[in-house]
């Protein structure tokens, strides 16, 4: 499992103490969890797969290869997940964007998602 979690540290182009701060862990924890010299908590494994969306299974057996690493989530649940993390954030900027965008014409949705896509580098 010290391998799998390194992969998806890597995967999101963090450092360990990046990767460590967001599930509430010092550097040093991860770098002996990658080694192999200390297994991960319950707990740790819960938290890397709520927050970078990773599946459970994969993470402790592998099972399924490295295409199995991340939950999947259809489009309709991705975006009900994330209107409900804009509903409660403390950003007023996101909450000013949601609330442009959901008021927008037609026409200046257009312009909307043209900007965000050159933005975000989608196509």
């Amino acid at each position: 499992m010290n391998k799998r979690i390194k992969e998806v540290r890597l995967s999101k182009n963090l450092t360990q103490e990046k990767f460590a701060n967001i599930i509430n862990l010092k550097q040093n924890t991860i770098a002996l969890i990658e080694s192999g010299k200390r297994n991960p908590s319950d707990r740790t494994i819960s938290d890397i797969c709520q927050k970078f969306g990773v599946n459970e299974v994969w993470l402790r057996t592998g099972e399924g290869g490295e295409e199995n690493m991340f939950t999947k989530v259809d489009e309709n649940d991705k975006f009900s997940l994330n209107l409900g993390k804009l509903s409660i954030t403390e950003n007023q900027t996101a909450k000013n964007m949601l609330n442009a965008i959901a008021e927008a014409s037609p026409e200046k949705l257009k312009h909307i998602e043209e900007f965000m896509k050159a933005c975000l580098g989608i196509k």
